[in-house]
């Protein structure tokens, strides 16, 4: 059940406002001059972030936060419509490296560009990452290249993922699940798997290592999950559930909400009573606390990223990678989605070279 997102209201405007700014349009994201003042602080950033609802997790200052206990520094900007939270962290030898996960917001090309280049000059970053919050499409990734991004080969985030609605009535949820889903999620309820808030953390970070040790897939330190979780839980935005049978914990996920979307992060589970299907009760339980949130999006994060009719015919017979995890995400009805993915910007190209020959998930 390990889990190693993305909503149309982000993808479906992001073209249409650069279209607009184009013709002259100019609607600020917040009461100040943004363009006078393209540097903000954090307190700024979260009245801007809280007034725009699908902004992702990723983009927002509670993010920022949890980022810094582990070595990166945030920077706020913005310019007129356009916006941008950009981690920097340093490396050994004096070099940085930004990122902007899941943004900019807004639409940035190519306005908010000079302030971007400003800040890695200002930061003597060697490397500007961005991963956009947008659907993948040829006008977008051909603008992208017209500025200067090429596709990187170390993306940090899934590009592809599932996501299930949760509109309607959860008959109607159901309704759209494949049926051995639908099936295992009320098998695992009828057998006594029950599920609720768990706050143990040291016994979630044991659940994470059992799964890695049994699917052969690298995790964060347990205390990466402790902070996450210490974070976002009293802001309302992070859930930690549980199954258990006969006070055995059976297996757990942390998922996280912001406005009308809610994301499976992390989860495991120690393989015990598998036949009572607690990873699929576990799931649906997540996907309800998104509904009474307010969500209308449930974003299974990743897998592997390959067009839909080769998914369906490899699965059934490979397991390697993210593929065992497409066998179970599959089956909750939800749809594919893929993002633009991560570009680079190169300011180094002989730092870049070596980035492009050591780099992987684990500096993220």
């Amino acid at each position: 059940m390990a889990n190693t997102s993305t909503g149309h209201h982000v993808n479906g405007s992001g073209l249409k406002e650069r279209r607009e700014l184009a013709a002259g349009s100019r609607r600020p994201l917040c009461g100040y001059n943004a363009s006078v003042s393209p540097r903000l602080t954090s307190s700024e950033w979260e009245s801007l972030t809280g007034s725009r609802p699908e902004v992702h997790l990723l983009q927002t200052v509670a993010w920022a936060e949890f980022k810094a206990r582990y070595g990166w520094k945030s920077h706020w900007l913005s310019h007129d419509s356009a916006a941008a939270q950009i981690l920097i962290r340093g490396f050994p030898g004096g070099v940085r490296l930004a990122y902007v996960p899941k943004g900019p917001i807004g639409p940035w090309l190519p306005h908010l560009l000079p302030e971007l280049d400003q800040l890695c000059r200002d930061e003597r970053v060697f490397l500007l990452k961005v991963e956009p919050d947008d659907h993948a499409a040829p006008e977008l990734e051909a603008e992208l290249r017209q500025h200067g991004f090429r596709p990187s080969p170390s993306p940090i985030q899934p590009r592809r993922s599932v996501t299930v609605s949760l509109e309607g009535e959860e008959s109607d949820w159901l309704s759209r699940m494949h049926p051995k889903t639908r099936y295992n999620i009320q098998l695992s309820g009828r057998k006594g798997v029950r599920v609720s808030p768990w706050s143990d953390l040291a016994g979630f970070g044991a659940l994470m290592q059992a799964t890695a040790d049994r699917q052969s897939f690298g995790i964060h330190h347990p205390d990466y999950y402790r902070t996450a979780y210490e974070i976002f839980h009293p802001r309302g935005e992070c859930e930690l559930l549980a199954a258990e049978f006969e006070g055995q914990i059976l297996g757990a996920v942390m998922v996280f909400a912001r406005g009308p979307r809610a994301w499976y992060f992390y989860g495991g589970s120690n393989g015990r009573e598998r036949a009572r299907m607690p990873t699929y009760l576990v799931q649906w339980e997540a996907m309800r606390w998104a509904r009474a949130r307010g969500c209308v999006e449930y974003d299974l994060w990743g897998v592997p990223d390959h067009e839909e009719p080769v998914l369906e015919s490899e699965f059934p017979t490979r397991s390697d990678g993210l593929w065992g995890v497409y066998r179970f995400k599959r089956g909750f009805g939800g749809r594919l989605i893929r993002t633009v993915g991560a570009w680079d910007r190169p300011r180094s190209m002989p730092l870049y070279f070596v980035y492009r020959m050591v780099a992987g998930r684990s500096v993220y």
